[in-house]
């Protein structure tokens, strides 16, 4: 089922419908790293500017501002899950609604949430993906850990929150917990998926819209399978 569902979003993330949110949310990301970024080399360079070596060592003050932008777009990349999932949270819930009503015409669409509780919610999501990619940021320079600290906590993050988004558009929001809960196997495979094509550069900025696109299909999947389901192999969700 969820190599059936990767494939079916990918091709949705190249549709013509998906690719207008896609260029918007893209166009938006990358302007708001490049804003983050020239404004911290600004800092710097005051900084530098300010420091009496920079005066007495002009040579050590060109290094040290070309060694600060290289660590600020190492720092961005690592920030970047966040800030494309903050931006991309405002389409999330028009993406969910193209991939329902493109590949499942005959099956009673999701609601989206109210405008507040998805921003909420995208709030939420991001926090928490920069929170996780701020403790990854900071074992960066201890070999093996990293790569495994980024992967394994991103694998299980963004599993989490996009089922549940893609889920919530059906259910409360505490039975979607309770069914990715349930399914937590199939939702982690889903995550460390999308967690792989995170540490891809240029190709991470898919995630948002291919996460959403995966995870309706995963949710749809899982969804019929409990309803094919015998009603003894049918525990309630709590």
């Amino acid at each position: 089922m969820l190599v059936s569902a990767a494939v079916a979003a990918l091709r949705q993330v190249l549709s013509p419908p998906l690719r207008r949110i896609l260029w918007k949310s893209l166009g938006l990301t990358v302007g708001l790293l490049v804003l983050v970024w020239f404004a911290l080399t600004r800092l710097i360079n005051a900084f530098l500017i300010g420091h009496p070596i920079s005066a007495q060592y002009p040579i050590l003050d060109s290094v040290a501002f070309f060694l600060a932008g290289a660590g600020l777009f190492v720092a961005l990349a690592y920030i970047l899950p966040a800030v494309s999932i903050l931006v991309a949270g405002y389409f999330l819930d028009d993406a969910a609604e193209i991939v329902e009503r493109t590949d499942y015409p005959n099956e009673v669409p999701g609601r989206a949430l109210p405008l507040a509780q998805a921003m909420f919610y995208a709030l939420r999501f991001a926090g928490l993906a920069l929170l996780v990619n701020l403790v990854a940021l900071a074992l960066f320079f201890v070999p093996g850990v990293n790569l495994i600290a980024f992967f394994g906590a991103n694998t299980y993050l963004l599993g989490r929150e996009y089922f549940e988004m893609a889920a919530a558009r059906f259910r409360p929001l505490p039975e979607a917990g309770a069914m990715r809960r349930h399914h937590a196997p199939t939702v982690l495979a889903a995550g460390a998926l999308l967690a792989g094509l995170m540490v891809v550069p240029v190709l991470n900025l898919l995630t948002p819209l291919f996460g959403i696109a995966l995870m309706v299909h995963v949710h749809k999947g899982l969804s019929r399978e409990r309803l094919l389901a015998p009603p003894a192999a049918r525990p309630p969700l709590r």
